[in-house]
This record gives structure tokens, sequence and C-alpha cells, in this order.
């Protein structure tokens, strides 16, 4: 009952006219006391929602509450580079499907998941749609769409069973419904993301398009940076860009040196922020990105150049690595493949070469955050990108 209790709250702070989202985070869980809140999922919902999309990869994957001031706009930039700017509408009903799924106890992935589905499908607008439904503009709304009888943050069609109208126009409601599992409103008919068998194997793209069905399957990936930032800037929770994993200072052992509490997770949230700008080939400082690429683009970053730079901002100044690979490579502590940890640093070595040609970002299970080569942005990535070649961990401090 506590969730559904939930869950009302958040619909009346979300749906009556002039009631304002300050403190949500404290209203829908009073034990919150920081900013940044990261509560362990209940492995025993019956769900499943408990497992990792990186199997194997050791770290739990927190539920994540919404916590302070909603902001006035957010800007972020695309896995394919374009930027966008969301309004703080946008970002009330990004904070409505964080807090619906913290209620309901969903993990991270499975809220960024709803978030990416969310800013592909309506950029995070409840959308009326009168050509099919015209009592649909009665509702409150944030535009008018056109995509068969599609409604809501969603775009979910009452003609498929995911609701009604007012249900579909209810934020609330439609990322309960999109949630799914036991406790959503359609109890697996049509098929929310828990009700999906084995969803955290996917990527987060690829759950993201079992639950929408789109005939554009491959779109819902290219917000996923965007999702994440949102996350992490709605509820102050660094997330390890590829899984949707909740990464604090408590997320293995602070490197060596005085590095600032919560080190791992700020060298991994300051290199996110770089995504989408081009690889350009020696570019890089202490401050940010530099130089123009052999193609026009720039500035941007190379590989090291990006290390460097978000080593220098996550420590406060502090580390100052060198901007080449193989001088890199002697900074910091040796870790042992099997006891790598999201923010170490991979170093690829070509076989009999002396020197690695490349380092990138752990992030957890097989993701990386990288600048990869000239053509390329600044992006997310995988171990397995790399197979065959030699592989040296090093823990940054």
């Amino acid at each position: 009952m506590w969730r559904k209790a939930l869950i009302v709250v958040a619909a009346l702070v979300f749906l009556l006219p002039g009631v304002g989202l300050l403190a949500l985070g404290p209203l829908l869980d009073p034990a919150i006391a920081q900013a940044a809140t990261c509560t362990t999922s209940d492995t025993g919902n019956g769900s499943g929602s408990s497992g990792s999309s990186d199997a194997g990869s050791g770290l739990s994957e927190p539920s994540l509450s919404v916590s302070g001031t909603i902001p006035q706009s957010l800007t972020a930039t695309t896995a394919g580079g374009q930027t966008i700017t969301l309004n703080h509408t946008q970002l009330e009903r990004a904070a409505a499907i964080l807090a619906t799924g913290s209620a309901e106890n969903i993990d991270a992935d499975g809220q960024v998941i709803a978030l990416m589905a969310a800013l592909t499908e309506s950029s995070l607008r409840v959308l009326a749609n009168t050509s099919a439904y015209p009592d649909s503009a009665n509702y409150p709304h944030e535009g008018n769409g056109s995509d068969h009888d599609s409604l809501g943050l969603f775009q979910m069609r009452p003609q498929a069973g995911w609701g009604s109208v007012a249900n579909l126009m209810d934020p609330i409601w439609s990322a309960r419904a999109f949630y799914g599992g036991p406790d959503g409103p359609n109890h697996g008919s049509p098929a929310g993301l828990l009700d999906m068998p084995n969803w955290q194997h996917l990527s987060l793209g690829a759950a993201a398009q079992a639950v929408e069905v789109s005939a554009y399957p491959d779109r819902y990936a290219n917000y996923q940076p965007v999702a994440q930032k949102i996350a992490s800037t709605l509820t102050g929770v660094t997330l390890a860009g590829g899984s949707g994993q909740c990464v604090t200072g408590d997320a293995g052992s602070n490197p060596p040196g005085n590095l600032p509490p919560g080190f791992p997770g700020a060298l991994i949230a300051a290199a996110e922020k770089e995504i989408g700008l081009p690889y350009v080939w020696g570019g890089g400082t202490y401050t940010g990105p530099s130089g123009i690429g052999s193609d026009g683009r720039g500035p941007g970053f190379d590989c090291s150049g990006l290390v460097l730079y978000a080593a220098y901002q996550a420590s406060g100044g502090k580390l100052r690595l060198p901007h080449y690979t193989g001088d890199q490579i002697h900074d910091g502590t040796p870790v042992a493949w099997a006891d790598k940890q999201p923010g170490d640093l991979i170093f690829y070595t070509y076989p009999g070469d002396s020197e690695p040609h490349h380092v990138v970002i752990y992030l957890g299970g097989d993701k990386i955050v990288h600048a990869p080569q000239t053509g390329e942005n600044v992006r997310y990535g995988a171990l397995s990108e790399f197979s065959g070649e030699i592989t040296t961990v090093r823990r940054p401090g």
C-alpha cells in the first residue's frame, strides 16, 4: 500500500495546476537526508529488476530518488552529437518518470530506459492527439501529436490496450504502464519493461524498443547519454554511463593522493559530458577540448586528452596526467584485470608493440567511454571492440 500512496502523492504534485516541484525528493521519501540518494533495489519484488544489464559486473543497481529543485533548463548531447536543450516542463516530466520508478522500486537501468523512451517518443512532453481523440485536448498537455492514435509521454495507443485517453494523458499512470510488472496497471498485457523476460540482459536501447515496438528500433540508443544526464542532474547521483549503475564515493576504493571523495564517479561524469565532441589528434587540455581535426571538425579530444581533462576536472586540479598514452600508463596504481572498477583506465597495446595506442575510461560490465579515432566522436563503447589486444589497467592517483 505504501507504493500506491506514494504514487497518489506524486500524481497530485505533478498534475494539480500551480503545484511546484520543489523539494520533490523529501516529499516522496521522507528518509532522504542528502541530495544524492541511492536506494538499493528490493531483490524480492518479484520482477527481477535488481539484476544487471551487465551480467557479472558485481555492482548493485539502486533505484534513483529525485531530490532538490528542478532546473529551469538542461542542455545535453545525444550519442549522435546533436545538442538539445530541455525546458523546465520537460524536466518536470522526467522527474515524474523517475519518481514513479522510485516508488515502484525500479532500478536505475529501468528508470534510464523509461527516460530514453519518453525522450524519443515525445521529447518528454505529454502530447494530445486531437485527430484521433478530440477530448485529449481537455487534459493538461504540451503539444498535439499525430502518430496514429498515440498519446502522452510514451506515445501509447488506447487501441493497443495501453489504457484510456484519461490514463495515457496522465504522466504518472503512463509511466507505471511503461514499467509494467506485478504492480503495473496493465498486468502484463500489453507488456511493460518488467514483463519482458531477461530485459536486464538487453542493451538499454533494445529494452526500450522491446516495450515500444517501434518501426525505428535504433533511435532509442541515441538518447541514452541525454537520459543519463537528466537522471544524474535530478537525483544528484553520478551514473556509470553504459549501464545506469550508481557510482558514488563508496563505489570501490578512492584512489591514492588525497583525491576528493567520489572521484571515480566524478571522473566518469566529466568524460560523459564531452560525448558528441569530435576526435581531434592532440586535442584536449586540463580545461577542455582544443585543436581542430583534419576533417575540419573541432575543437575536441583525442583518447589521452579526454582522460587528462576528466582526471583534472574530477580531482579539482590535483591530478595532472601527461598528454600521451605511453606516459599515462605509468601513472596511478596497477590493477589486475579481474579487479577493475568503474573509473579505472584501460590501456590497449597491439601485440608486438612496446607502448599503448589507446586509453579508455571503464564504466563497468562491458562498457567504456572514450575518444576512438579520427572521424568519430567521443562516445560510449565496449571492451569487446579491442579483442586480441594487450590490456593494462591503472587506477588514477
